[in-house]
């Protein structure tokens, strides 16, 4: 489980950013590029979404075959340096001096990147393919001369447009990596990133990391603020058909259409995957020598269940491995967010962790009985996701199919659902008046105690030990309350927290939930 969090936290943090992701190759048009290679372009085909259904089908009743591609030394065997020295040209970037809100850069493959992912640009309903080329590349000094006849791959692409000003083009979604993509919203950096599948994470025997091996990136029109894009999953359980319709802004959002065809029964299945890293905060022991006050991506998992309940979660980073299940009804949705937005809670010029994007999941339709499962690994330091969240349905997805999943993503600064209550602002913990206490800090904020007449009533309870001195108070510091109570754990290993804040029977604040590990 270790090794492979190794490498899916490299897949993402130190190739998807556009800073550190230079290598790519990239295509005007398909003529132009076998032409540069002295191929023959080939002809179009007829492309509608039907063919990624039809085409995923077909694998499914097929035995998995995992696409290879022979790269040429020393392309074969590239470290992570030698992959940053590969640049891309971006006068070359797909429909570049074409007036529309939209740029593509694809990656080349390379280091990590070692299976080739097919890339199709769709106009007019006819698909043509990009052939990559090495003239479409400049190689630095850790590379050397590319020979102009070696098989060159692609990887993944990046998206670019206006989203930040209206005349530069900056890069604002990635899809690289397995399954993985990630975006952001205006003025923000990578942060959290969302998965195409999940499965059996955190199960013995070892996490499947299916992946996204052909891409078709349908021409906007002019004008147009969204662009479709469809993907052909695969992997040794199951294939997929999906489609991701993409608008960037304030807050980027996606519409996301899945539809599964499994190989065999998948019994533990991770639909709308989001993959974050948390290291510490102030609910968390803080790392020595470290002089930042808090280092993640993601502070807490946030939930609207069926029964239009708000929950907050604050993450952890524990000894070891946590898995938690919330189980729920045709959820309203979940995501990984990052409330703090002040520099000063984290102090770094660098990753500047106050810009990174909540991200949230709003299914669409009914999805069922199942439940939103958090899992959590430990790790020492910031380069590696170490927490997972999605859906499980209750029912196992059986082979053939189809099963189908749509839901929406949303990338920027808060969930979009505006809501009247409280929420938590900030977790924290410290030593409780005796040594073998535990004292809770909670700050919430929002318009249901901002302008109450009377406090309302902490209603704390725990799954074990005792609770004690709880106190509400008001924060005048952030117009809100601050609830703070003692646990006695006595010989628990884990305790299960909940707190939420009522007036008379009526919650007016999102439902605090927080698992206590003995250190």
């Amino acid at each position: 489980m270790t090794g492979k969090l190794l490498d899916r936290r490299s897949v993402l943090g130190q190739a998807a950013m556009g800073t550190l992701a230079l290598a790519a190759a990239k295509f005007a048009t398909t003529a132009g590029i076998a032409e540069a290679a002295g191929e023959t372009p080939s002809q179009p085909t007829p492309f509608n979404a039907t063919n990624v259904n039809a085409e995923a089908k077909r694998l499914a009743d097929q035995p998995f075959a995992k696409p290879t591609l022979d790269l040429p030394p020393p392309f074969n065997k590239l470290n992570y340096d030698q992959y940053r020295d590969i640049r891309f040209r971006p006068e070359k970037a797909i429909w570049r001096g074409e007036h529309l809100n939209f740029e593509i850069q694809p990656f080349a493959m390379g280091w990590l990147y070692d299976m080739p992912v097919d890339l199709w640009v769709v106009d007019n309903g006819a698909a043509s393919r990009l052939v990559a080329n090495g003239k479409l590349f400049t190689f630095g000094p850790l590379i050397g001369p590319g020979p102009e006849d070696a098989p060159y791959g692609f990887s993944g692409f990046r998206i670019h447009g206006p989203i930040n000003r209206s005349d530069y083009f900056d890069e604002y979604a990635v899809f690289q990596g397995a399954s993985y993509l990630r975006a952001v919203g205006r003025g923000q950096g990578y942060g959290a990133s969302a998965r195409g599948l999940a499965l059996n994470t955190a199960r013995p025997g070892g996490e499947e990391f299916p992946f996204f091996r052909t891409f078709w990136l349908e021409k906007p029109k002019p004008g147009a603020t969204q662009i479709t894009i469809y993907a052909l999953l695969d992997s040794q359980s199951t294939t997929g058909a999906y489609r991701f319709v993409i608008e960037p802004g304030e807050t980027t959002v996606m519409d996301v259409s899945v539809t599964l065809y499994p190989r065999a029964t998948l019994p533990h299945v991770g639909i709308a995957p989001l993959t974050s890293m948390f290291l510490y905060g102030n609910a968390t022991p803080r790392r020595s020598k470290d002089f930042r006050p808090e280092v993640h991506d993601s502070e807490g998992l946030a939930i609207v269940n069926g029964g239009d309940e708000r929950l907050w979660r604050p993450l952890n980073n524990p000894k070891t491995l946590q898995v938690s299940a919330f189980m729920d009804n045709d959820p309203r949705g979940f995501g990984l967010w990052q409330r703090d937005r002040t520099f000063r809670s984290y102090e770094d010029l660098e990753a500047h962790y106050e810009q990174r994007p909540s991200v949230w999941v709003q299914p669409k339709g009914q999805w069922g009985e199942g439940f939103i499962e958090l899992v959590e690994i430990p790790v020492e330091n910031e380069i590696h996701d170490n927490v997972v969240a999605y859906w499980h349905p209750s029912k196992e997805l059986a082979p053939g199919g189809p099963h189908v999943f749509n839901y929406r993503l949303f990338w920027g600064r808060d969930v979009p659902a505006s809501w009247s209550g409280a929420r938590v602002a900030k977790t924290r913990i410290g030593g409780g008046k005796k040594p073998e206490n535990v004292l809770f800090v909670i700050d919430l904020t929002g318009p249901s105690v901002k302008d109450a007449k009377d406090l309302p009533v902490a209603d704390v309870s725990a799954s074990v030990g005792r609770i004690s001195n709880v106190v509400v108070q008001r924060n005048l510091e952030i117009s809100g309350v601050r609830v703070t109570f003692e646990l006695t754990p006595g010989d628990a290993e884990l305790v299960e927290l909940r707190c939420v804040l009522k007036a008379g029977d009526q919650a007016v604040s999102e439902t605090w939930l927080y698992r206590w590990t003995k250190p």
